[in-house]
């Protein structure tokens, strides 16, 4: 793909080095010189691809105590400028053996993430850059390339073209404006102008979401003022899928002690187990009571982008919002959360604030910071953009592909050991499982939880848990591009000798 500039830069010599003084700085207090950094960034380069090739060295875990950094770190900031090779040189052997390694193909816990090769060059390179694309004019080519990015993967997920998006930090914040269209959507309400507070006239307004929902659904409630009482977390199914039913019975009893349904929040992977909610029989609720359906698929959102996952996915084209986050599973580096929005309109109305000194001349030009609480935004496009190019639609349906099979083969295992149960379906890559050793289900559980302690303190895996039906139960994600079936397996000799360990402890 071959760029064209509508104007390149002017044919100039100048440089940071200009009107030099003798000595390291320029005779006016500006930035490094040129120089400086040009050869300090080629060894941040090679620090940095260093750290890729051997990352799996390290343990996933770092073998500190809390307050070991901040220990070797001097009291006061310096008074003197310092060499940026020195700054280096601590970074080598103060910063990166001592954080947690989420780029380690052994990091299984949580929901998996890799900053990929070409999403760290374009976040090195929007750092240059240094844009607050708030309007259009103030980043012409970052708001357009964020535009059509979002685009991009929009038509990767098979969805309308209606659907129009934008990027956020976090599922969280994604979810956070959906959540204040949905009382702009509401329009009898006249939230933006009269507020919540202090209303007689307004009736207790209430969201819906299953029990299995992300907490973030919960902060969002907090936010908007919603308040936790009115946020309603519908049971689930065996399948830990919120039911329909159940949903139907909250909103009619709701209905009938006078509160006011403004939405109802569904999920494609949930945090706990990836298990997905009936998308298509709670759009026909939403539409039948005229609430605003969000669908929270921050991380399996990912996996529609090929087409054998998408009728897990039924009915998702319904939803009048929708969040995923190509920095869990499209390998960019966080953060980058794409939020899609079926009538983007609903935003400005929620949040558009035009003071004078941000009003420009332009026509018929998108301006970021009407979509949201932010004003700066960063140019977070450029990451995403290159990994879609870098990898093609292609390449990363590949690897999701590859470690969803390595999370059926793991479950597989799982179900062929004496002594272990899976504990939910697996319709993507991650797999709940526990031990179920002789002993009473608190036992049960202190068991598994010193099982998982005794696998992660080995160094080369991360595990995380959750709790299921009451119980502790462990939890393996794959979806680290390093991650291999030869570390799969490593992870099964590694379970497999604990478990043998803690059994012969009992």
């Amino acid at each position: 793909m071959t760029a064209t500039n509508s104007a390149d830069p002017p044919n100039t010599q100048r440089s940071l080095e200009t009107q030099a003084a003798p000595g390291r700085f320029p005779a006016h207090p500006g930035d490094i010189p040129a120089s400086e950094f040009r050869r300090a960034m080629h060894r941040a380069a090679d620090l940095m691809a260093d750290y890729l090739e051997r990352v799996q060295d390290y343990p996933v875990l770092p073998r500190i105590a809390p307050g070991d950094v901040r220990r070797r770190l001097p009291s006061a900031p310096p008074q003197e400028p310092e060499p940026l090779d020195q700054i280096l040189d601590d970074y080598r052997q103060l910063i990166e053996p001592n954080t947690t390694h989420w780029n380690h193909p052994g990091f299984m816990a949580y929901f998996a993430v890799t900053g990929s090769g070409p999403g760290i060059i374009g976040e090195a390179l929007a750092g240059a850059l240094n844009v607050n694309a708030m309007l259009w004019r103030t980043g012409p080519a970052p708001t357009e390339l964020e535009e059509h990015a979002c685009d991009w993967l929009r038509q990767m997920l098979g969805l309308p073209p209606e659907f129009r998006g934008h990027i956020n930090d976090t599922a969280s914040v994604s979810s956070l404006v959906s959540l204040a269209a949905a009382r702009e959507y509401a329009t009898d309400l006249d939230i933006r102008r009269r507020g919540m507070a202090g209303r007689p006239d307004l009736p207790r307004l209430t969201l819906y979401c299953s029990d299995q929902a992300h907490s973030s659904i919960e902060k969002a409630a907090i936010t908007l003022g919603f308040g936790l009482d009115n946020l309603r977390r519908i049971e689930t199914d065996q399948a830990f899928r919120m039911r329909i039913d159940l949903l139907e019975a909250s909103l009619a009893a709701d209905k009938a002690a006078g509160c006011r349904p403004v939405a109802v929040v569904a999920t494609v992977g949930t945090t706990s187990t990836t298990s997905v909610d009936p998308l298509r029989e709670i759009a026909a609720i939403a539409r039948r009571e005229n609430l605003w359906l969000h669908v929270d698929a921050a991380y399996a959102g990912a996996a529609g982008i090929c087409p054998e996952f998408r009728p897990l996915m039924d009915g998702l084209a319904e939803a009048h919002s929708i969040v995923t986050n190509p920095h869990k599973w499209l390998f960019v580096p966080v953060d980058c959360s794409l939020l899609l929005v079926r009538d983007p309109d609903l935003l400005r109305r929620a949040f558009s604030i035009v003071p004078d000194y941000l009003t420009t001349t332009e026509s018929g030009v998108t301006n970021l910071m009407d979509y949201g609480v932010q004003l700066g935004r960063r140019f977070r496009a450029l990451k995403l953009w290159m990994v879609l190019r870098a990898f093609g639609v292609r390449g990363l349906q590949e690897r999701i592909r590859y470690h969803c099979t390595l999370a059926r083969e793991f479950a597989a295992w799982v179900e062929s050991q004496p002594g272990l149960e899976r504990f939910a379906p697996v319709p993507f890559s991650t797999v709940c499982f526990r031990a179920i050793p002789p002993g009473t289900p608190e036992q049960q559980d202190r068991f598994n939880e010193r099982l998982l302690a005794a696998v992660n303190a080995v160094g080369p895996v991360l595990l995380s848990h959750t709790k299921l039906r009451g119980r502790y139960v462990l939890r393996l994600t794959v979806g680290n591009l390093r991650t291999t079936r030869a570390h799969l397996e490593q992870v099964q000799r590694l379970i497999a000798q604990a478990h043998r360990q803690q059994l012969e402890a009992l």
